[in-house]
C-alpha cells in the first residue's frame, strides 16, 4: 500500500448530518416521524421477570404513564367512545319503567260480575202470554174503544167464568193504557157492589186511575161510589179509598165532599189496612180536612196493637206514650 494513499475507514451507521442514512443509503426520517412510528411498535419487556409477575405490572404501568400525548391521538383514530354530555348521561342512568303484562299481574282489574238474567230470576218471563195478554195488546194497538166496552159488557154477565175473563181482561187494559176505560166509568162505579168478587176487585182498582186521567167524569158518580160504600168488599173499600185520595189529588175542591169518606174509612180500618190507607191519604190532604184525617189517625194509636201503632207513629213523626207498668 503506498503511503501517498489514504485508507478508508469503514463507517458506523448513523445519522448523517445530510439528511441520509450511510449504511442503506434511505434519507434518514426526522425526529417527530421516528417518534409515532416507535411509539406504534409493539414494546417488549426487556425484564427477565415473567409476564404475570409484579415486574410486569410495574413496566406496564410505567410504560402506560411515560406514553406520550402523541400516542394517545394515534389511538384516537382506532375507534374513539364519545363523551356523553352530562344531560344525556343522567337521563340514560335514570330507570325506564318497564311495561306489565297484564296476563302476568299478580293483581289484575276487578271485573265486572255478569248481572242476573232477570227470566231466569221469575220464572213468568219465561212463559208466552196469554189469549188475555194477547187481546190486550190487540185492543191497545187498534185502539178500538169499541171493541173495549163490547168485552166490558162480560162483567155483568151471570156466568162467574165469562165474568171472570171480562175482568181479566180490564185489569190488563188498567195497566198498560187505561185511557181505554174512561167510557167505563159509570159502569165501573155501579158493579163496585157487584156479587163477584172479582169483578168488584177489578173494577174498584180501575177507578184509582180514571180518577187522574178523568177526574171530572169520575166525580160525577161520587153518591153512588159513597152510596155503593157498604156494600162492597175490602179489596173494593181499597179501591175506592185510592180513588177518592186521586181526586183529592187532582183538584182541593174535591176534599170537603171527600172528608166525611176518608174520615169514616180510617175510623173503620183494621189496624194493617189502617197503615196502608193512612199513608195514601194523608199525603192527598191539605190544610184543616188534613188536620182533621191526622187527628182521626192519631185517636187510634192506642186502640190497636202496638207493632202497627209505632209503624204509624214513625209515619207521622210522633213518639207514643209508654205503656204502663
Amino acid at each position: 500500500m503506498s503511503p501517498t494513499k489514504a485508507t478508508k475507514k469503514p463507517t458506523t451507521a448513523g445519522p448523517s448530518p445530510f439528511g441520509a442514512d450511510r449504511s442503506t443509503g434511505r434519507p434518514e426520517p426526522k425526529p417527530r416521524e421516528a417518534k409515532l412510528r416507535a411509539d406504534a411498535e409493539p414494546r417488549t419487556s426487556t425484564t427477565s421477570a415473567s409476564n404475570d409477575g409484579p415486574g410486569a405490572r410495574v413496566a406496564n404501568s410505567s410504560s402506560q404513564n411515560s406514553s406520550s400525548p402523541n400516542s394517545s391521538l394515534q389511538g384516537s383514530t382506532a375507534k374513539a367512545v364519545p363523551k356523553l354530555p352530562a344531560a344525556e348521561s343522567r337521563a340514560e342512568s335514570r330507570a325506564v319503567p318497564v311495561p306489565v303484562d297484564p296476563k302476568l299481574d299478580p293483581k289484575p282489574e276487578a271485573k265486572a260480575e255478569p248481572k242476573p238474567d232477570p227470566s231466569k230470576l221469575d220464572p213468568k218471563l219465561n212463559k208466552a202470554p196469554s189469549a188475555v195478554q194477547t187481546l190486550a195488546a190487540e185492543l191497545i194497538a187498534a185502539n178500538d174503544l169499541s171493541a173495549v166496552q163490547r168485552h166490558a159488557a162480560g162483567l155483568e154477565d151471570e156466568r162467574d167464568t165469562t165474568a171472570n175473563q171480562a175482568a181479566r181482561l180490564m185489569q190488563e187494559l188498567a195497566e198498560l193504557k187505561p185511557e181505554l176505560l174512561v167510557p167505563l166509568i159509570e159502569r165501573f162505579a155501579r158493579l163496585v157492589a157487584s156479587k163477584n168478587k172479582r169483578v168488584v176487585a177489578t173494577t174498584a182498582a180501575a177507578l184509582a186511575p180514571l180518577s187522574r186521567i178523568a177526574p171530572a167524569k169520575v166525580a160525577k158518580q161520587l153518591p153512588l161510589l159513597t152510596q155503593n160504600w157498604e156494600h162492597t168488599t175490602e179489596e173494593g173499600k181499597d179501591g175506592l179509598v185510592r180513588t177518592f185520595a186521586g181526586l183529592c189529588t187532582a183538584s182541593v175542591a174535591y176534599q170537603k165532599r171527600l172528608e166525611p169518606a176518608l174520615a169514616r174509612a180510617l175510623g173503620e180500618a183494621e189496624p194493617k189496612l189502617l197503615i196502608r190507607w193512612t199513608e195514601i191519604v194523608l199525603p192527598a190532604l191539605k190544610g184543616e180536612p188534613h188536620a182533621r184525617a191526622r187527628a182521626v189517625v192519631e185517636e187510634r194509636l192506642p186502640q190497636i196493637p202496638r207493632p202497627q201503632a209505632q209503624k204509624i207513629a214513625d209515619f207521622l213523626g210522633i213518639k207514643l206514650r209508654p205503656l204502663p207498668r
